[in-house]
């Protein structure tokens, strides 16, 4: 009460830099959404909401184009400067795909051979990854389906994950055209060993949720399949398994006839996201339940080590990707673009590395010599 002498102005600020221009509800676009926190007993708190961004593009399994990844920025930065926004929550339509990273139809129809084109979007992307890592907010990926690629990235630059148990995590850009520059190279050495990074880089392999918790790039897998009143776990998993934070876990994916009768029955199965959004609100609560401002504090400390390499990387990266889009990337994406016409989503790889042993020229005769043909 002594200092009611001095002037203040107590009009509230905005302070955003986007307005609603980049989201939308319709495909292919970013959503964003405030919803209630919830209490321990499912109560809504008044006045305290977590932001949702959410991918929506499920019939290119919610991979990013431009506008989207536009969405993305303006949605971080909207929640980052929204004072009643205890959490970002990052994740993506239907059951299938959390993201699977850049479209592939506009990277090959519009972008390969654009170099500089491709570079103006990659700083474009520079900047979501950007807006993820100095949200002054808690950020989770709630891995609704796949992560892959670009969409790996993206996830990675969360501050934790929790995952439906049928989600596959991997990246893709050898095979299909490209490195795995957007993060990936920057982050996986943080959250596995050099050499399960290295592998995951560079090997295309999927692994599976349990996997990816049990060598610690996720926070948690949760079970999605609902069998009567309770929940089976994914069934393209081997069952070897031991015991973490007092759960059972598995391990890698199943190969041959037991994994086609596993996505059969996947294919088969009603989807339940309840346990998955039941975890997400446990963690919204403890975080409500913190001082915000030590909370983000402590956040940015962690995030500072991913920063590092992060920045330390990504303008340089930018450029290579870029003028990749040539030469190597032209190739991946269209392979992967014209899968329907020719059958084969990837090139003659083993034709590609003999042409380049004889010294040919990048130009359209190597192109056409090893691209698929219409079928």
């Amino acid at each position: 009460m002594a200092l009611e002498w001095l002037p203040r102005d107590d009009e509230v600020k905005d302070h955003a830099l986007h307005g609603s221009e980049n989201w939308g509800t319709e495909a292919p676009c970013t959503m964003y959404e405030r919803k209630p926190v919830l209490d321990q007993a499912g109560q809504k708190v008044d006045g305290l909401y977590t932001a949702w961004i959410t991918l929506n593009n499920p019939r290119q399994y919610n991979s990013y184009t431009t506008e989207m990844v536009k969405g993305v920025i303006a949605g971080f930065d909207n929640a980052s400067l929204d004072r009643s926004v205890v959490a970002v929550i990052f994740t993506a339509v239907g059951e299938k795909a959390f993201c699977t990273g850049g479209n592939t139809k506009e990277y090959a129809e519009y972008y390969s051979k654009r170099p500089n084109e491709y570079g103006e979007y990659m700083e474009l992307f520079n900047g979501m990854v950007d807006a993820i890592l100095r949200c002054k907010k808690p950020t989770i990926c709630r891995v609704n389906g796949m992560r892959i690629a670009g969409g790996q990235e993206i996830g990675m630059g969360c501050d934790l994950a929790i995952s439906s148990d049928l989600a596959i995590f991997g990246q893709a850009g050898p095979k299909h055209g490209s490195a795995p520059d957007g993060g990936s190279t920057d982050f996986l050495p943080w959250f596995l060993t050099i050499e399960d990074a290295m592998w995951n880089c560079v090997s295309c392999e999927m692994w599976s949720a349990y996997k990816m918790k049990r060598l610690g790039l996720i926070r948690k897998a949760v079970p999605v399949i609902r069998d009567g009143d309770g929940f089976v776990r994914n069934p393209m998993v081997i069952t070897d398994r031991y015991v973490d934070d007092g759960e059972i876990v598995f391990g890698d994916m199943k190969r041959g006839e037991a994994m086609k009768e596993a996505r059969a029955m996947v294919k088969e199965a009603t989807i339940d996201f309840s346990l998955l959004d039941a975890e997400i609100d446990k963690v919204v609560w403890r975080f409500t339940n913190l001082f915000p401002g030590c909370l983000i504090k402590s956040i940015d400390g962690i995030r500072a080590k991913k920063k590092f390499f992060w920045d330390a990387n990504k303008n340089n990266n930018r450029h290579w990707l870029a003028a990749n889009m040539s030469a190597e990337a032209f190739l991946g994406f269209t392979a992967f673009n014209t899968k329907k016409i020719t059958g084969t989503d990837v090139i003659d790889f083993v034709k590609y590395r003999q042409m380049i042993a004889e010294g040919a020229y990048a130009d359209d005769e190597l192109f056409e010599a090893v691209l698929g043909k219409p079928q």
